[in-house]
């Protein structure tokens, strides 16, 4: 974890007057390493028998919260976790409706304009001005297929 992004979670979690613990630093370092949301058994996985599950489901809720993580519920309502764009930048999800999986993908300049032309002359229609967006393409994965 860069010094950057460690002191802008424990400057966030201080504003609700908490702390940047081992097992939240833990969750966050195994969020950074995955390359997509990851579910809490799927860090539980990860980061081994020495963290409680219970402790894991506590981070998470912690730092949901206070805005560090954002959740992506998946096929059959299953929670997926990661790190949130303000950290580490704006991208979209590719999500398998057979397994659940989600990855992160990154589009490039050109189609992430064409997509806020798209977002934007969508939300015109309403008279809204739209501050962000997410696009998250269902499919199945190459492992499901």
């Amino acid at each position: 974890m860069t010094p950057n992004l460690d002191s802008q979670i424990t400057e966030r979690l201080a504003l609700d007057g908490l702390r940047f613990t081992r097992g939240r630093r833990e969750v966050v370092e195994a969020l950074l390493a995955s390359d997509g949301p990851m579910s809490a058994n799927e860090l539980s996985d990860v980061l081994g028998d020495g963290v409680p599950l219970s402790s894991i489901y506590r981070s998470l809720a912690i730092l949901t919260d206070a805005h560090i993580l954002t959740v992506h519920l998946a096929t059959k309502g299953l929670a997926r976790y990661e790190l949130s764009e303000w950290l580490v930048g704006h991208h979209h999800h590719l999500v398998c409706t057979e397994c659940g999986s989600v990855e992160d993908i990154h589009v490039s300049a050109s189609h992430e304009e064409r997509l806020r032309e798209v977002v934007d002359a969508v939300a015109s229609v309403a008279s809204f001005i739209p501050s962000s967006h997410a696009l998250e393409i269902d499919g199945r994965c190459a492992q499901c297929q």
